[in-house]
């Protein structure tokens, strides 16, 4: 049973919780994550050293490089059309489009730039560095003719999920109730085997599986654009190829792992990412998925080494820094192996390096 502390301010959220759930009952975890994230994204820039964590983008602007190298790419086997835009979700600081859009623009591909992003305090960041991009809060208002080139890095992570535990009376929804002043995990009263798959229904008691409404949707909505408009993306993430049983809910400040129920709001929430169900729901709409690979070997196929060794010839005085940014994002026992990336194509739309 999972704990966290009891004091807070009146105004802060953990407050806000604690006097819902008295007056209410418990709350899902899609809604305690859900309202945790938003908050802790609207208030501060949390990446880099002074933050709470590092992407990708951040560690080497090879990742950006060889992104923007398979986006024009794509684009040139699809005939170079005219109009294309560029769109990330969840850009971050606005390196990894920064780093992107110099590489596609070598090739030719100078796409408009449009950016998904709620955060406030990280508009001003991405500003500075893509003065040119226009923002939307959802892929609703992205233009609805033109191809699109989508990418997404550690976006689809941090979107709530929900979970189920399997109890003696059946299946349940597993929500965030509160033990004296503490949160803690409870089973719900409602029975919910209806929404669990079939051959998992007679899983062992304590059994937890999690899923995500909120990250079907953004690809049954991104799944459909591609359709429509034609296009390609590349999602990464950290995650699983198919569904697996366990809670992978975690929480990050400070570089570090604390208790995701110790300080709501105030801390990012993540949970690994289910690949297998969203290419499922690509496919629904006629998208090409082109497949789901590990990370370190993608950026290899995608010629990382190479770069790698033609930045430290030019900069040899940089060069063992480049090698450890490498090995960080390929080698398997830091993030190329646990991290994903999925291609998808639109009708029409050809190539995608990378995915054997």
């Amino acid at each position: 049973m999972n704990r966290a502390g009891s004091s807070a301010e009146p105004d802060d959220l953990g407050a806000i919780f604690r006097r819902l759930i008295r007056n209410t009952g418990p709350i899902s975890l899609t809604q305690y994550m859900g309202e945790s994230n938003t908050r802790y994204y609207a208030s501060r820039d949390p990446l880099g050293q002074g933050g709470d964590f590092v992407t990708a983008p951040e560690i080497s602007q090879m990742f950006g490089e060889l992104i923007g190298l398979w986006l024009a790419d794509v684009w040139i086997n699809s005939g170079k059309p005219e109009y294309v835009h560029y769109v990330e979700l969840g850009p971050g600081r606005g390196t990894l489009a920064k780093d992107a859009l110099r590489a596609m623009k070598r090739y030719g591909l100078e796409p408009e730039v449009h950016f998904v992003e709620g955060s406030g305090a990280l508009k001003e960041v991405q500003q500075e560095a893509v003065p040119h991009a226009r923002y939307h809060d959802d892929l609703s208002t992205l233009p609805p003719d033109d191809p699109l080139l989508i990418v997404g890095n550690e976006f689809l992570d941090a979107l709530p999920v929900r979970q189920m535990v399997k109890t003696p009376d059946g299946w349940r929804e597993r929500e965030i109730a509160l033990q004296d002043d503490a949160f803690v995990f409870a089973a719900g009263n409602r029975p919910m085997d209806a929404a669990v798959p079939e051959d998992w229904r007679d899983a062992e008691d304590g059994t937890i599986l999690e899923t995500s409404p909120a990250q079907a949707a953004v690809m049954y909505e991104l799944a459909g654009r591609l359709s429509d408009q034609g296009g390609a993306a590349l999602l990464f993430d950290y995650g699983h190829a198919e569904l697996k049983a366990g809670s992978t809910l975690q929480a990050v400040r400070g570089h570090q792992k604390v208790d995701p129920l110790a300080m709501p709001g105030e801390a990012d929430l993540t949970a690994l990412v289910e690949f297998g169900t969203l290419a499922r729901i690509a496919q629904s709409r006629e998208v090409r998925w082109i497949g789901t690979v590990e990370q370190g070997a993608w950026l290899q196929a995608l010629g990382i080494d190479a770069r790698t060794q033609a930045l430290s010839q030019a900069a040899p005085h940089h060069a063992e820094d480049l090698r450890a940014a490498r090995d960080r994002l390929v080698e398997a026992d830091q993030m190329g192996a646990l991290f994903k990336v999925m291609g998808l194509t639109g009708y029409g739309w050809h190539g995608g390096a990378g995915f054997g």
